[in-house]
């Protein structure tokens, strides 16, 4: 597997809404030259760091930038609505992506299964032309069974997964269900550790996340079950701390002790 990172390795230093701004947000760029200090052959850059919205003097210089040290850029957005989906692609044609990463749920927008189907069919001639495949995230509301439905009627050719280690615990399902699932449909990886406790009244538990290793997820199973050749890409669930400059900090922290792990589970150096 190929090491990445991702804009969601880095969420609060991007910045995350209803919480305060770093006083100097991550930028693509930013985010670009993290990926180059860890030497990691893929970065993800996905909706909370849209590369739409770069000016093109911006994106030229990030393509640029990408392309001179050898990183490959991996495009990721929210929503299935065909002008959103059609941007993105004309991206992951530009930059080489072999897919577009797509959490189908954006805001109050939250499409059945049918019109999932109904929504992508139509735009798959063009991913087609593209050489590009769409790639469908788990996130919480689909069971791993309807994602599966989804792939297989649009053609697993043409449409696979992106696998999220944590997302599907929102369907009451964990990585075993998931990876047994959907394993064959994978095309692309996010490593996410995280812990389970119980809170202290004892009525209840917290999900949270955890530096890759640190954690529950059984990260060496998990690679032994995908296929070789995709990017595992590193996303972290950092808690919030005190205030934002402390939870940068952490957020840095863990993903320096995510990556030496991950490079050491891959083999990577």
């Amino acid at each position: 597997m190929k090491l990445g990172i991702s804009s969601y390795t880095f969420s609060w230093a991007i910045g995350i809404s209803r919480y305060p701004l770093p006083a100097t947000p991550l930028s693509a760029m930013g985010l670009l030259e993290k990926a180059i200090g860890y030497g990691a052959s893929v970065l993800q850059v996905a909706d909370n760091l849209p590369l739409t919205s770069l000016s093109p003097e911006d994106l030229n210089a990030f393509e640029r930038r990408a392309s001179d040290v050898g990183i490959a850029i991996e495009i990721g957005t929210r929503g299935i609505e065909p002008e959103n989906l059609r941007a993105y692609l004309h991206l992951a044609a530009r930059f080489g992506s072999p897919f577009v990463r797509v959490v189908v749920d954006k805001g109050e927008d939250e499409p059945t299964l049918d019109e999932c189907i109904a929504q992508l069919k139509p735009l798959l001639p063009e991913f087609d032309d593209a050489g590009v495949k769409l790639a469908i995230e788990n996130h919480d509301r689909f069971p791993a069974r309807t994602l599966r439905e989804i792939v297989e009627t649009l053609g697993t050719d043409r449409v696979g997964i992106c696998l999220d280690t944590v997302n599907s615990f929102g369907s009451l399902e964990g990585p075993e269900v998931v990876v047994e699932t959907l394993a064959p449909y994978v095309v692309n990886l996010h490593v996410k550790d995280f812990t389970i406790r119980r809170v202290v009244h004892q009525m209840g538990f917290i999900i949270e996340g955890a530096p890759a290793g640190q954690g529950r997820l059984n990260i060496p199973w998990l690679m032994r079950q995908l296929p070789g050749g995709i990017s595992a890409v590193l996303e972290l669930w950092t808690p919030y701390q005190e205030n934002t400059p402390a939870t940068v900090a952490l957020e840095a922290q863990w993903a320096d002790e995510s990556v030496n792990y991950l490079k050491n589970t891959l083999g990577e150096s």
